[in-house]
């Protein structure tokens, strides 16, 4: 298994040297000793950044399904896949073996193509983390349907928008799902959002919660019938190595999502290849990663790069404190879990309950754990270490983006020696770069500066939905023949790689990232308001909270404040979703501007964040008064 799976330090940076030396031969060899091909590639790689164009296997076919199911039913076929573990601990785990997964798919496929259905179609996926979200991903997969997957917390407004964008035919959603104690109304939420949609010809419905819902005759039909009587015979779609498998919406800095568009052939060479490494992953193992399939994390690393190895992949449809603290501990003692991978947030959500809840449960499984999302702060770091870990299951910090498609800089567990907050060395095959505002790239240790990457790699997206130009714009504009990741990094003294944040204005919140500017233009929308300002600020357990300087049209507005603050979060709520919340709303006589009338958030960002000593030069603003009175009335 040459390279497959790299075992030491001395090996990695021979590995490493390798595919930055000869790319193309690198992941070639990859390609070929590791996957099924229906037919070969007549070229590896063809790049050229200033179009940006870039191509991987060029003239292949396959089909993704086919490595992730077909080929394993021979050996694995009795293996557990997908391990199902319900939102309530009472009710039934539930066991997908890979020769049940291929007959589900299969039969899911067949529904597809029953209800039209054909490769190229976008189906926009609105579902909880229940088995069926995995398998309808798949079986768009087989027939060459190109899914969108909408996390199931976004509210009707957002899903329209990318029911819309992408000019999706079907929608396949649930009744409701389950959330801890609660249950949220998804058809409900369906519903509302496809009043605006027009492109959508049938929605499929699995039922969950068993509530009672509306059916619209002609459009919305039970998925469970159609499974019943659907072939469990599909045959899988042959596929270029460039079509695209899916479109995944990440927050833009401007108010539209951006429909990132990932391609088959180097997408999967590149999510198995960095699973197998950066988890090493062995035959019995059994996997976890508690994301949501609705963020580029479940993708790459619950369905698509488990799968290609023959994993069993968990997938967890409950949160983290139902019924209560310990529920994380309890899954991994009960399925007995190998790897572990989670985020941050979750993890200091889980710190601030002590140990207690921790020290109940045996982890002795553990091997190895993950943390992904945003980068992990150190108290959290050391309390996952000593208390999850027990010091000697090491942690894989993991940086990469909706747009990598899959893990671009990491620790390789038990090869790479780990330092609490650096994501530490570059994965093998990826080249990055650390420039200055000029443009001029930093060369040595020790140094600091914007995050780009220098040569494509294959699980890159190729493009935004219908829209070329922005993808050039946002990706390949700020430094010539370079991927620009938006995030800031230091390198120190032994090249290991930290990543400083975000340097545009997206704030990542629990791991989400979210744009500024649609927050602020949903705030807008409310009658009182005269405009917003939305910052970071640092918060124990989110890492970041968003907070919310708001000008009122009418400053002496005698308007009960706590009302208006209530309100301001529920127009939020209903644009883009809970998670999108103020934690705090300050109301400001104006908001500090140049002359140009930018509003300065460096400056708000810094009262938000209590660093007020420094706030540099502002006698050059339109309106320095403003400063003072904001910070005299700091929350």
């Amino acid at each position: 298994m040459s390279n497959y799976h790299i075992k030491h330090l001395e090996e990695y940076y021979q590995v490493y040297r390798k595919s930055v030396r000869e790319p193309e031969n690198f992941w070639e060899e990859i390609a070929e000793e590791h996957f099924m091909w229906q037919r070969k590639w007549d070229k590896v790689l063809s790049w050229d950044f200033s179009k940006p164009e870039v191509s991987w296997f060029e003239g292949a076919k396959l089909n993704i399904t086919e490595n992730c199911i077909d080929r394993h039913l021979a050996t694995r076929g009795n293996k557990t896949a997908i391990l199902f573990e319900p939102n309530d601990p009472k009710e039934e785990t539930e066991h997908i073996t890979y020769s049940q997964l291929h007959e589900r798919v299969n039969k899911f496929a067949n529904v597809l193509k029953l209800k039209g259905i054909k490769k190229g179609d976008r189906v926009c996926i609105y579902l909880p983390m229940i088995p069926e979200l995995a398998i309808s991903v798949l079986a768009c997969a087989r027939i060459g349907a190109i899914h969108s997957v909408v996390f199931a917390g976004f509210s009707s407004t957002a899903l329209s928008t990318r029911i819309n964008d992408s000019d999706c035919k079907m929608v396949i959603t649930s009744d409701g799902s389950y959330r801890g104690a609660k249950t949220i109304d998804l058809k409900g939420i369906v519903d509302d959002a496809l009043k605006d949609c027009s492109c959508v010809q049938s929605v499929l419905v699995a039922k969950r919660i068993h509530s009672d819902i509306k059916m619209k005759a002609d459009r919305d039909e039970w998925l469970q019938p159609l499974l019943d009587k659907a072939s469990p015979v599909c045959k899988a779609e042959v596929m270029n190595a460039e079509d695209p498998l899916f479109i995944l919406y990440t927050s833009g800095s401007t108010g539209m999502p951006k429909g990132m568009v990932h391609t088959t052939a180097g997408y999967m060479v590149h999510t198995a290849y960095t699973f197998k490494n950066v988890f090493q992953y062995r035959e019995n193992d059994i996997y976890w990663c508690t994301a949501d399939i609705g963020w580029i994390t479940g993708h790459s690393y619950i369905v698509y790069g488990p799968l290609a190895n023959g994993a069993t992949t968990v997938m967890f449809e409950g949160v983290p404190s139902y019924p209560d603290f310990g529920r994380f501990w309890d899954i991994v003692q009960k399925h007995k879990v190998n790897q572990f991978y989670t985020a941050p947030t979750a993890i200091r959500a889980l710190a601030k309950e002590g140990v207690g809840l921790v020290e109940k449960y045996d982890l002795s499984s553990l091997k190895v754990l993950g943390s992904v999302g945003e980068p992990i702060n150190e108290e959290a770091w050391h309390w996952y270490n000593d208390n999850v870990g027990k010091k000697k299951s090491p942690i894989v910090d993991t940086w990469w983006q909706t747009e990598t498609g899959g893990i671009m800089i990491t620790p390789i567990p038990f090869v790479t020696p780990t330092k609490p907050t650096y994501a530490t060395l570059p994965f093998i095959g990826i080249q990055p770069a650390l420039m200055d505002e000029q443009g001029t790239e930093l060369k040595g240790n020790q140094v600091e500066g914007r995050l780009c990457i220098k040569f494509p790699w294959p699980s890159m997206a190729r493009t935004i939905w219908g829209n070329h130009q922005r993808y050039k714009d946002t990706y390949f504009s700020a430094f010539k023949n370079k991927y620009f990741t938006g995030d800031g990094a230091l390198r120190d003294e032994v090249g290991y790689y930290r990543i400083t944040g975000r340097v545009d204005d997206v704030i990542i919140v629990s791991g989400h990232n979210l744009g500024t500017a649609p927050i602020e233009d949903a705030i807008n929308e409310h009658p009182a308001v005269a405009e917003s300002a939305i910052v970071g600020f640092p918060h124990e357990v989110k890492g970041s909270a968003l907070y919310g300087y708001i000008t009122l049209k009418e400053t002496g507005e005698s308007r009960d404040q706590n009302n208006l603050r209530k309100e301001i979060n529920q127009i939020i709520t209903e644009h883009i979703g809970p998670i999108a919340k103020l934690d705090k709303i300050q109301f400001t006589g104006g908001l500090p501007k140049t002359r140009s009338g930018k509003i300065m958030r460096r400056i708000l960002r810094k009262i938000a964040c209590k660093e007020t000593s420094n706030l540099g030069d502002t006698s050059t603003l339109l309106n320095p008064e403003v400063v003072k009175e904001i910070i005299d009335q700091s929350l």
